[in-house]
């Protein structure tokens, strides 16, 4: 399933701008890397991984499939979201449905775009997004907690004394004004999945967007600067991205965006920082599987054994797994493919502890 990232912002600070932008780019990237809408707000897009190419260059692949992210324009985001104001229920239930969520503050003065605040403060468009959030979890617990706490008393429920244990970490944070996420830290690994279940808007991992001017593209500005602080203070991340850039992009034949881009200091696009940034701050890695048909990437977590990577591509894999054979990224390509990897000694046959690394081509062997 693909990874599913929400891009939320105050009106008139890009964002949709930004959505349409990267999804139209991945859109004219290649035939390999297609774009399609699921949904109207919804945008399917391929994650951009150069080493397809050179490993399908190597095997002979007739298709390059590329790992998948979702882009979800969350609409509705007004003063008073979590009241229902806005498309209120609805611009929840977006963001609920999500992996991470993309925070597009305005980081660039113009007189021809007016702000729903009548003014340019990203700290200040952020702190309104976060209060909504904030405001809905806090309704949402406070609502639960009585008749967990009760059911944990009188019944001596585990389970309820647990959940009522991972609400009050989540509580303390937000009647503080702080982002349930800081109190993540403090869930025992034991209890991730409980603590996941609360289904806590602010509990996702975060992206800060800053959306700059174009000169401010490369180097980011002032504002976008006092974004990356806030950023590092609530436990998130953040990237400078010019929007007005993206869409000029997107416009662009493959060949002269490269040329486009080193006009403007820029290594790449905009795309590939943000889904770098969501992979980091969500602890994603990438395996590949090789063939004349298909060159295939595929996004796993950081830590995942062999068996779980199997599991990805269909859970047979996982229940008969038997060893991978694995070979990294770069002994693939060097040694011009599986059978030049063997001869040198370098494809390795690896058991269920293994743990993939980011790059590995493997090939699963299992009872079916």
């Amino acid at each position: 399933m693909a990874l599913k990232v929400a891009i939320v912002g105050l009106p008139n600070v890009g964002k949709s701008t930004l959505f349409n932008a990267l999804t139209e780019t991945a859109a004219a990237q290649a035939a390999n890397y297609p774009f399609c809408t699921i949904e109207p707000n919804v945008g399917d897009v391929a994650v951009p991984e150069p080493r397809l190419e050179a490993l399908a260059k190597v095997a002979g692949s007739k298709e390059i499939i590329p790992a998948r992210i979702n882009f979800v324009d969350v609409a509705g985001l007004v003063r008073g979201a979590s009241k229902g104001e806005g498309l209120g229920n609805q611009f929840l239930a977006n963001i609920r449905d999500c992996d991470a969520v993309a925070f597009v503050a305005r980081c660039f003065e113009d007189g021809d775009v007016t702000h729903v605040e009548g003014r340019v403060d990203p700290i200040a468009d952020l702190e309104i997004i976060e209060l909504e959030l904030m405001l809905a979890d806090l309704e949402s617990l406070e609502k639960r907690l009585p008749s967990l706490e009760k059911k944990a008393k009188a019944g001596g429920d585990k389970e309820a004394a647990k959940t009522v244990e991972l609400i009050n970490l989540a509580l303390a944070e937000l009647r503080e004004g702080r982002p349930a996420r800081l109190a993540h830290a403090k869930v025992a690994k034991e209890d991730d999945k409980a603590w996941w279940m609360l289904q806590l808007l602010t509990a996702l991992p975060a992206i800060y967007v800053c959306n700059v001017d174009e000169g401010s593209a490369a180097t980011g500005n002032s504002l976008s600067d006092k974004v990356a602080a806030r950023a590092a203070a609530d436990g998130a991340k953040a990237v400078v991205i010019s929007a007005k850039i993206e869409a000029e992009i997107a416009l662009l034949d493959p060949a002269e965006r490269a040329e486009f881009l080193e006009t403007l200091d820029l290594r790449e696009p905009g795309l590939n920082k943000l889904i770098r940034e969501a992979y980091g701050l969500l602890g994603l890695q990438t395996y590949f599987t090789v063939g004349p048909k298909e060159t295939r990437a595929w996004t796993i977590p950081i830590g995942a054994t062999a068996p779980q990577a199997a599991a990805v591509i269909h859970t047979d894999f996982e229940k008969g797994f038997i060893r991978a054979e694995t070979i990294a990224f770069d002994d693939y390509v060097r040694l011009n493919g599986e059978s030049g990897a063997r001869d040198a000694g370098k494809l390795r046959a690896e058991g269920k502890t293994y743990l993939v690394k980011d790059g590995d081509v493997l090939h699963f062997l299992f009872n079916g």
